[in-house]
């Protein structure tokens, strides 16, 4: 399995490094591991009317944290440096890329933090250090507070900058938690941080899914009688609050997934004392009906193309995976291991359904491709992990577990290495729902 894993992320890592313009410096790939480049980090220059050291070191430590997580960099100590420590210049001259070059270098990342008007503005510079060439040149600007998180875009523009997808340490991702003694919509940055709440009432709420364009999150509720859909809305254009409201009135509105546009959802709905899945616009109209059977039929998610769907079925017996096309046609089974195969979450980049499978008395995360031909697990404990959910670069999942009593999320690689913990203290976490690129 191991090897299998080794194939298929060295397969999906020259992917990307193929589309760049040039050939990339040489992966040094491990089975099961990827550390691809080293990165310097250089502390940016302070140029702002009042410097302040403290805050250059954590914006640096911000970068390092974000190319860390991204799990395509190693991050080289400082002291260990054959170049300066702090940028000096980022005028035309280049940096001494031999030396660079000598301390096992790959990416030199270089910047200053000036004052602009009531902001912070940083600027930066990447280099390939083998080749001597500048990959990227940008500016940002940021309010004071909370600048620091400013480092971990940064950090996703030099992973773009070698692979040619964006890193997603700069993303967030949209949780249930009950830590307040009910259960509510939470969302964090993408690293664990600044975890807090996006629903307040004492209402369950339940599968929080994303808008592609980042402004709102769909969740389902108890406000009312029967389960329903809600928005909380983070842009101006979207009224928060229920939605599909006039559409089957009191009819069970179990789930409610956006195509890749954002315009329709895949909409889980109980008729005629079964649960079947709908497409339907955003505005409740044009309503149709994929699937239409005694079976329970549930948790669909959307092909990154917007043509299919897979779900849950368990019309053959016990739950399994299944596609169809976007219209219902085509349907068909996906999973024939194991006798209780959900939650299936289709990766941004087409390559793989991530699932959940029972094994015994746990769940695991396995990963099939959309033919049914590659199968294979993805994180495996004797505690349940349940609930995959991809980062949108397809590097990383997201998932729920209960490996240390009670659930928490966790993130993995799709190497099934580095796994990190994010939530933590209060209360169980579970069904994270992995955000957008919004930039």
């Amino acid at each position: 399995m191991r090897t299998m894993r080794f194939i298929l992320l060295f397969t999906l890592l020259l992917s990307q490094v193929a589309g760049a313009e040039e050939a990339l410096p040489t992966l040094d790939v491990t089975p099961g591991r990827v550390q691809a480049f080293q990165a310097a980090v250089q502390r940016f220059a302070d140029r702002t009317p009042t410097p302040d050291l403290a805050r250059a070191e954590d914006f640096r430590a911000a970068i390092q944290d974000g190319l860390l997580f991204s799990g395509v960099f190693v991050v080289m100590n400082p002291a260990a440096f054959l170049g300066p420590e702090e940028t000096v210049s980022l005028d035309d001259a280049r940096p001494d890329c031999n030396a660079w070059k000598q301390g096992g270098t790959d990416a030199l990342v270089e910047g200053t933090i000036e004052a602009d008007g009531s902001q912070l503005a940083v600027e930066f510079r990447v280099w390939d250090v083998a080749r001597c060439r500048e990959l990227v040149r940008q500016r940002y600007r940021h309010a004071h507070s909370g600048f620091e998180r400013l480092g971990t875009q940064v950090a996703d523009d030099v992973v773009a900058s070698f692979t040619g997808t964006r890193g997603a340490a700069a993303t967030e991702i949209a949780f249930v938690s009950n830590r307040t003694g009910n259960k509510e919509i939470f969302v964090m940055d993408a690293l664990g941080e600044r975890q807090r709440p996006a629903t307040r009432s004492l209402a369950i709420k339940a599968f929080p899914d994303w808008m592609p364009s980042g402004e709102a999150i769909v969740y389902t509720t108890y406000e009312t009688d029967v389960p329903s859909l809600f928005l909380t809305s983070r842009g101006s254009g979207i009224r928060p609050g229920p939605i599909l409201k006039r559409l089957e009135p009191g009819v069970p509105k179990y789930r409610g997934v956006f195509d890749p546009e954002g315009d329709t959802m895949a909409l889980v709905m109980s008729v005629d004392g079964a649960t079947e899945i709908f497409t339907v616009r955003r505005n409740g109209k044009k309503l149709r009906r994929l699937t239409e059977n005694r079976a329970i039929d549930v948790a669909p998610t959307w092909s990154p193309d917007g043509k299919q769907i897979a779900f849950v079925s368990d019309r053959g017996g016990s739950p399994q995976i299944y596609v169809m096309n976007r219209d219902g046609s085509g349907q068909r089974r996906l999973t024939f291991q194991g006798s209780y195969n959900t939650a299936p979450a289709w990766s941004p980049d087409g390559r793989f359904i991530a699932y959940a499978t029972r094994l015994e008395a746990q769940f695991d995360i396995w990963l099939i491709d959309p033919a049914g031909e590659v199968n294979f697990p993805l994180v495996e404990h004797p505690r349940s992990d349940e609930s995959p959910s991809w980062s949108p670069d397809s590097r990383m999942l997201a998932f729920s577990s209960t490996r240390r009593g009670r659930a928490d999320v966790y993130v993995i690689d799709v190497a099934g290495e580095n796994l990190r913990r994010l939530t933590r203290g209060a209360g169980h976490n579970t069904s994270p729902a992995w955000g957008p690129f919004t930039r």
